[in-house]
C-alpha cells in the first residue's frame, strides 16, 4: 500500500490506477476507500486519467495526528498532487468538495458535486456533535448525521444493528473534522465544474448554486434523476468531457 507523508508526519494512503494525467478523487463524510463511491468512480475513469483514490486521515489505513485542523487536511491533499508529479486535477463530493476548494491552488482545475454549504454554519448540530464525541459516543455522532441528512429514525436503528455499523462508527469522529471544513471553506480560483443531481434535496442544490457563485467563472451543471448517491456512470463522462476541455 502506498503513502505519502504530509506535512506534520501522517502517513496518508492512497492507490493509482489508470493512466493520463492525474486526478485526485476526496470524499464526503462517512466515506473512505473500502467503503464509499470512490472505487467505482475511479473504473469509469482510468482509460483517461491516472486516478488517484485516498483515505482521509483519520479513516481507513491513513494515520490522524491530532490536533486536527482542516488547513492539515489541504496539505494531505497537496502531498498527494507532489506524488502525483506536482499538478492534478481534483474532484470531490460533499464535504470532500469543500476540501477540493480550500485545495485549489494547487490544481489544474476541479469538479465539485454538491458542497453543501448551505449547512455550513449549523451550529446546533456542531455543538451536539462535539458533546457526542468528547463523550467517545462516536455511535450516536454518526446516528446524529444521519437524521441531519435525512434519514428517518426506523432506518438508522436498523442500519444499527447490522454489520454495516461498525466501520462508520470507527471513523465517527471524523464527522467533526468535516464539519470544520465545512465551517472553513473557502472560495477558489481555478476552473470549475460544480455538478448536482436534479432529484437532489433543494438544500443540496441551492448548495452547489452557492459555490458556483464563490468562484470566478464556474459552470454550473445539473444531472437529471441524480441524487447526492451519484451513479459513477453518470458522472464519469462529465469528469473527462470538463477536465480533458483544456487539453484539446
Amino acid at each position: 500500500m502506498p503513502t505519502v507523508t504530509s506535512a506534520d508526519g501522517t502517513q496518508i494512503a492512497y492507490e493509482r490506477s489508470g493512466s493520463g494525467p492525474a486526478l485526485i478523487l476526496v470524499d464526503g463524510a462517512m466515506c473512505y476507500r473500502a467503503g464509499g463511491p470512490m472505487r467505482p468512480l475511479a473504473a469509469r475513469l482510468t482509460d483517461h486519467f491516472t486516478v488517484y483514490a485516498y483515505d482521509r486521515r483519520g479513516r481507513g489505513e491513513s494515520g490522524d495526528t491530532l490536533p486536527y485542523a482542516p488547513h492539515k487536511e489541504v496539505e494531505d491533499l497537496h502531498a498527494l498532487v507532489d506524488a502525483a508529479g506536482g499538478e492534478a486535477y481534483l474532484y470531490g463530493i460533499s464535504s470532500g468538495a469543500a476540501l477540493v476548494m480550500m485545495a485549489a491552488a494547487r490544481a489544474r482545475a476541479i469538479v465539485l458535486y454538491e458542497p453543501p454549504l448551505h449547512a455550513a454554519h449549523d451550529d446546533d448540530y456542531t455543538k451536539q456533535l462535539t458533546e457526542l464525541l468528547d463523550e467517545g459516543r462516536r455511535g450516536d455522532a454518526v446516528a446524529l448525521f444521519m437524521a441531519r441528512v435525512g434519514m428517518p429514525a426506523e432506518v438508522v436503528a436498523g442500519f444499527r444493528a447490522s454489520p454495516g455499523w461498525a466501520p462508520l462508527e470507527a471513523i465517527g469522529h471524523t464527522l467533526a473534522y468535516d464539519d470544520a471544513v465545512l465551517r472553513d471553506w473557502r472560495p477558489a480560483d481555478v476552473r470549475a465544474l460544480v455538478v448536482s443531481g436534479g432529484a437532489s434535496p433543494q438544500g443540496l442544490r441551492d448548495g452547489a448554486h452557492r459555490a458556483a457563485e464563490a468562484i470566478p467563472g464556474a459552470r454550473e451543471l445539473v444531472l437529471d434523476g441524480q441524487t447526492h448517491d451519484v451513479d459513477p456512470a453518470a458522472l464519469a463522462p462529465v469528469l473527462v468531457e470538463f477536465l480533458l476541455a483544456d487539453t484539446k
